[in-house]
């Protein structure tokens, strides 16, 4: 776990907007934004593709009454360094990233881990880590998947084929064909430069997960962040498919399973409770970006989450 992390901050007098600092990681600068209670449980949002920390602008005021609430721009997006290859966005270095956050904004006690989509892809690299139940206390996991259980998933379904297995393999495959044309040279880029405007973002996702677009949160490096989070896709899914890694995590796991996800089908998360020691699932009637469309459905799982663990209120 990285600990090479400075910190710079300023603080704004007004306590119900977020307080922003940075932590630095190397070359790396992050962007890192507080709300909430100080003395409550510490919970760490990360966003995925192609958001920013504004993706969480819903969830917050649900958490914020009782927690301290952080929430950070990821390599590559919003107010964060852009770094300038492939291999540097690569899932070790997010997870280094993330603990590098986790230390600087709560170096003594544990946080509770919120990913959505690539954040928690980078989220499940986490808690995979050993010691991981040190500094994380619990992990919920909406709309993303490890990419090691989900390459071993589709590997067990085509080795030992059923007409059930082979669907469900299958119908995975369909939902990330998107996958495929973002990881091609050059014509992706292309795309997002004609297509990456807020208003057509806006109306795309009320389209797929019917979000009212004043419940849409985006920053005004949109368009910088679609391109250059591209990167994510090509340094990752190819490698951690051909060559994964499965490990197992202590730290407990609540997954929100999305059930109208257009880009994840539920079934990928039917063999979790191999890699899980305590799991617990809720599955939800709605898609993709949740954190959007039912911010207070998240907030309510969270807290809820976090009390179990005996680290409420």
């Amino acid at each position: 776990m990285n600990t090479d992390a400075s910190v710079s901050g300023r603080h704004s007098p007004d306590s119900s907007s977020p307080r922003r600092r940075t932590v630095t990681r190397g070359d790396t600068n992050l962007a890192v934004f507080e709300q909430g209670d100080p003395d409550g449980p510490t919970v760490l949002l990360v966003h995925g593709w192609p958001d920013t920390h504004r993706l969480w602008d819903g969830v917050v005021p649900a958490l914020a009454k009782r927690h301290r609430v952080v929430t950070y721009d990821t390599r590559g997006h919003g107010e964060s360094t852009v770094p300038g290859t492939v291999s540097e966005f690569g899932l070790d270095e997010l997870a280094d990233d993330l603990y590098a956050v986790i230390d600087a904004v709560s170096p003594d006690r544990k946080v509770h881990l919120v990913g959505h989509d690539w954040g928690s892809v980078q989220g499940w690299e986490a808690v995979c880590r050993t010691d991981a139940d040190e500094r994380i206390a619990t992990f919920t996991s909406i709309s993303g998947p490890s990419l090691d259980h989900l390459a071993v998933w589709v590997r067990e379904r085509l080795s030992r084929p059923t007409a059930r297995g082979i669907g469900q393999a299958l119908s995975q495959l369909a939902s990330s064909a998107y996958t495929g044309f973002f990881m091609t040279p050059v014509v992706p880029r292309l795309f997002f430069r004609t297509v990456g405007r807020p208003s057509l973002w806006r109306r795309f996702l009320r389209v797929i997960d019917g979000t009212p677009p004043e419940r849409i949160h985006l920053a005004p490096s949109l368009q910088r962040d679609m391109i250059s989070g591209l990167r994510i896709y090509s340094a990752n899914i190819l490698p951690r498919l051909r060559h994964p890694d499965p490990r197992q995590t202590t730290v407990p796991v609540r997954l929100l399973v999305n059930r109208r996800d257009i880009a994840l089908r539920p079934a990928i998360y039917s063999d979790v409770e191999t890699w899980v020691t305590e799991l617990s699932r809720t599955d939800l009637a709605t898609g993709h970006w949740l954190p959007f469309h039912s911010p207070d459905v998240i907030g309510q799982a969270v807290s809820e989450f976090i009390a179990r663990s005996g680290d409420g209120d």
